[in-house]
């Protein structure tokens, strides 16, 4: 039998799976959808880019294929959670109905592994350490003796905001290679070896475009050229890729390798004072370049370019670095620590120097201020030409999301990619959206003036929605300011458990928010997407305005300006295509299953009252939908 047929015969009617899981039942988009994966990967030399809507069972399409194929397949994720739910819970699942013995590997980033060499350095340096994080190595040191793969997913008993997780973990700066004296046991080493060996290789994006672009220290190989690649949660490809082909640092980094300078000093060259000298010297001019940035406000590198005193600051900042460098490099042979740190030392004093001179007028150079640490990053304006080369070698290549199109085309997803003749398919979701949901703009909402009726406006409906819903609400934002100001006009205003990021790690909530049953849950970006509540714990989506860029985000600013010159409008261009998509993201969080029913409650008018609120419509799923709160209130008020 041909694949296709193969494939068929597991998740037709009547098939393999139907006759050993009591609940299944055949879908015709999955069906189709395993069709165009099975002859991707056996027949087409094209890309194959494939929306698949929320319930087509888009993991079994591509996984039943690339599993009865014979060939070694590389699977990439955009989260953690998938990548974890495909090598824990579906795979084996799935390995196990089809009779199937063949060799699998799941593959995290190099700073999910435990580093032996980083943790004996650390346990020999005892009196250094305060007493929590001494106890924390301590325990890192039990988890060593016992763990197979040394993947710190799997750690309890420390938690994972402990200093002593940073001190331990397998880290590029110090890999010191075959040269390692752990080379044999290395954890990381071991993952990368069991992954050249296996047929189906489970990675995410990030390692996906650090293995091809990057081309990682310390081994020679991360991942095999595998006969195929399938990207799921492909919508966030394009974001990735501009920040792989370009470049970023953290100054947490140069911060790091200026402790590792002070350590080889205490521990190993104390006849080297001046070695610890030039590094609190690196510290003070970093300190006082961030100062002044943090002073200035500066998040668009080039608005800096005029500021002789900005300008003096980064360059004694290069200039300080380049004499520790030359320092090291001086002592090279006379320290395995400080050999290893050389090239890294090296390599952020280059990356400084290349932002500091922002001469490539292809690329946006921004200043982002992260929740510790300040990064500086250049991204290209486009990928395309980039991604054309990568995804033009002898693999067969899947993109699937359930957000690739706009307005029913892929064309924004397949232009910013490179994929201009890929074979594109758009498959729609079996749930019932006329009947399980319903999309309500508030008729009401009006010209909100300043931000203080904005909230008073936002406040009002989300009590009326969580009294109606019973709590059981998600509350989307499209500004942290905004959050914070919500969440204050709520508190003490609601009966029902509030859940506000922040208040715990992104999967600490939700699963807080599924126990509770009755809760309501306020975030920002990362809750718009990756996120599966099924089932009575959720009724109502509210998100406060359609999501757009903002117009000072340097990459955005560059993208326009690009636009403008070209002749073309940014808006329709790069901002509006952009939001759509981010829109349903959000969307998607409320139905999740063909039992499940709710309403989503946009609140911004241009949705109605602006030409290009058609765009946004016309790509969200097809609910019914009302300008009347009253009617969406008693549907809300309807549900179990």
């Amino acid at each position: 039998m041909s694949l296709v047929e193969r494939v068929h015969a597991v998740l037709g009617q009547g098939g393999l799976l139907a006759s050993q899981l009591r609940h299944y039942r055949e879908r015709a988009v999955q069906l189709e959808m395993a069709a165009e994966v099975a002859g991707c990967l056996t027949s087409s030399a094209q890309p194959l880019v494939l929306e698949a809507g929320t319930g087509v069972g888009k993991t079994f399409a591509y996984l039943v294929p690339a599993l009865l194929s014979g060939k070694q397949i590389i699977i990439s994720t955009g989260s953690k959670n998938l990548q974890e739910q495909l090598f824990f819970k579906d795979l084996p699942a799935l390995l196990g109905l089809l009779g199937l013995d063949i060799q699998v590997a799941l593959l995290k980033g190099r700073s999910n592994y435990l580093c032996q060499w980083r943790l004996a350095r650390q346990l020999e340096a005892v009196g250094t350490h305060q007493e929590a994080v001494l106890d924390d190595l301590l325990k890192l040191q039990q988890f060593a003796d016992n763990t197979t793969d040394g993947d710190l997913g799997n750690l309890s008993g420390v938690s994972e905001s402990s200093p002593a997780i940073g001190m331990i973990n397998s880290s590029r700066d110090s890999c010191g290679g075959q040269k390692c004296a752990f080379y044999e046991q290395c954890f990381t080493r071991k993952a990368r070896q069991r992954a050249l060996q296996a047929r189906l290789i489970v990675v995410n994006h990030h390692l996906f475009f650090a293995d091809r672009l990057l081309k990682d220290t310390g081994f020679a190989e991360l991942l095999p050229d595998a006969d195929a690649v399938v990207f799921d949660e492909a919508h966030l490809l394009p974001d990735i890729a501009v920040s792989y082909f370009g470049s970023q640092l953290s100054m947490g980094r140069i911060k790091r390798l200026l402790d590792e300078v002070d350590k080889v000093y205490q521990q190993q060259l104390r006849d080297t004072a001046q070695l610890t000298a030039m590094a609190g010297r690196c510290r003070e001019r970093l300190s006082d370049w961030q100062n002044r940035l943090l002073d200035k406000g500066y998040n668009d590198w080039r608005d800096s370019l005029a500021d002789k005193e900005m300008a003096a600051a980064s360059w004694a900042l290069v200039a300080e670095l380049l004499a520790l460098e030359k320092l090291v490099q001086a002592h090279l042979g006379r320290s395995e620590m400080l050999d290893v740190l050389a090239p890294s030392l090296t390599e952020v004093r280059a990356q400084l120097e290349q932002f500091f001179h922002c001469d490539n007028p292809e690329a946006a150079y921004s200043v982002e201020w992260g929740e510790r640490h300040l990064q500086l990053r250049i991204a290209a304006m486009d990928v395309a030409h980039q991604c054309a080369e990568l995804f033009n070698d002898n693999s067969r290549w899947v993109f699937t999301s359930a957000t690739l199109q706009v307005q029913g085309s892929l064309d924004f997803f397949v232009r910013g990619m490179g994929l201009t003749k890929a074979r594109q398919v758009v498959l729609s979701s079996p749930f019932d959206y006329p009947n399980q949901a319903l999309l309500c703009v508030p008729r009401h909402l009006g010209h909100v003036a300043n931000q203080t009726a904005m909230v008073k406006r936002l406040v009002d409906i989300c009590l009326k929605a969580f009294t109606a819903a019973r709590g059981r609400t998600f509350v989307l934002f499209t500004s942290h300011r905004m959050l914070q100001l919500v969440a204050h006009g709520l508190a003490g205003r609601t009966p029902y458990p509030m859940l506000v990021q922040g208040q715990g790690s992104k999967q600490q909530l939700l699963s807080k928010f599924r126990q509770l049953g009755d809760a309501v849950l306020l975030g920002t970006g990362s809750f718009w997407e990756g996120v599966d509540v099924r089932g009575h714990s959720l009724s109502c989506v509210i998100i406060d305005k359609l999501p757009f860029a903002s117009p000072d985000d340097p990459l955005f600013r560059a993208r326009a300006g690009q636009c403008q010159r070209q002749g073309l409008d940014p808006f329709t261009q790069v901002s509006l295509p952009q939001a759509v998509i981010a829109l349903k993201q959000g969307a998607g969080r409320l139905i999740r299953d063909e039992r499940d029913k709710g309403v989503l409650i946009i609140c911004d008018n241009r949705l109605v009252n602006r030409d290009y609120g058609r765009a946004f419509l016309g790509s969200l799923p097809p609910m019914a939908r009302t300008r009347d709160l009253d009617r969406a209130l008693a549907f809300l008020a309807d549900i179990p």
